[in-house]
């Protein structure tokens, strides 16, 4: 149904989300762990990063299908999230990614579950 190569990035995906919300488990809450500047936030942030990019690469390499798994807000919304984790690292707005840690990930990796299953 969907390519290999679609299917190990949805894997990366799930993987980065799973590795987040370690962290935050580890930590006891999101904002905890945010407030980890050295380890955690950098860990979450490049996390989160890459989850974009792997969105991002299955949007270019014409994998429409696989995303239809997922709302569009979610994989506009990442990438967004990525550009200003990559140009203005200081100035992130850290209730937004909370945000996206509490409500959104959770829904993405469901989306993830699905296909993998």
């Amino acid at each position: 149904m969907y390519s290999s190569k679609a299917l190990n990035r949805i894997e990366i995906i799930q993987k980065k989300i799973e590795f987040i919300q370690n962290i935050v488990a580890n930590k006891g809450s999101v904002v905890d762990a945010l407030e980890d500047e050295q380890n955690d936030r950098a860990a979450i942030l490049m996390h989160l990063t890459s989850i974009a990019e792997q969105f991002d690469k299955l949007l270019h390499s014409g994998e429409l299908e696989v995303l239809a798994n997922f709302e569009k807000q979610d994989i506009k919304g990442s990438y967004e999230l990525r550009n200003f984790i990559a140009h203005d690292y200081e100035g992130i707005d850290f209730p937004i990614v909370e945000d996206v840690i509490v409500q959104r990930l959770p829904i993405i990796l469901e989306g993830t579950k699905k296909i993998l299953l």
